[in-house]
């Protein structure tokens, strides 16, 4: 059997990476879309998550629950460490993730790929204003980050997402689509 992938994908706040990984996920069912636990308050909207406090999260982590973990804009994240054990047993997982926490995770997947999902300014401005969940100085600093580099040496694909939510969907399944073969 083959090993699958971790498939982190990444992007700035706002392009979309949720509803593209649902649409991945449902055009391809036998990928798992990883749910992640943050230091965020239940039903915020977004993706599906588990909230914990941080004294939660800190134990967790110390006890080994999360294969990678980080912190971003004020809030911790962890993957959790069943993820290692489906991509050993050549199951595709898909994570949302910081491009900080890149080169950690491509420790502990050594396969995995990194789909960068891009979106204009103006349109990652709109979906940030709509989604309700940040200040307009909040806003402004995701805005500034939009633009930072992926790490150097990752196996990564590009795909912008300002257009119709299928057709990026289609796009990114059919960049990762190659690496399987």
């Amino acid at each position: 059997m083959n090993p699958g992938r971790l498939i982190a994908v990444v992007g700035p706040s706002g392009v979309g990476k949720d509803s593209v990984m649902a649409g991945m996920i449902d055009a391809n069912p036998e990928m798992r879309l990883v749910r992640r636990t943050i230091t965020r308050a239940p039903g915020l909207g977004g993706e599906d998550y588990s909230a914990v406090t941080q004294d939660a999260f800190d134990a967790a982590a110390q006890q080994g629950v999360f294969c990678v973990y980080w912190t971003a804009h004020g809030l911790s994240y962890g993957i959790p460490a069943d993820v290692l054990t489906d991509v050993e047993d050549g199951k595709d997982c898909l994570a949302n993730f910081s491009r900080g926490a890149l080169l950690q995770a491509a420790e502990a997947f050594p396969k995995m790929i990194v789909l960068n999902i891009t979106a204009s300014p103006a349109t990652l401005a709109k979906r940030l204003a709509g989604r309700g969940r940040e200040t307009e100085a909040e806003i402004a600093a995701r805005l500034a980050q939009a633009d930072k580099a992926l790490p150097a040496g990752l196996d990564a694909v590009t795909i912008t997402n300002d257009g119709a939510l299928e057709d990026t969907i289609n796009k990114a399944l059919t960049a990762l689509q190659p690496a399987r073969v």
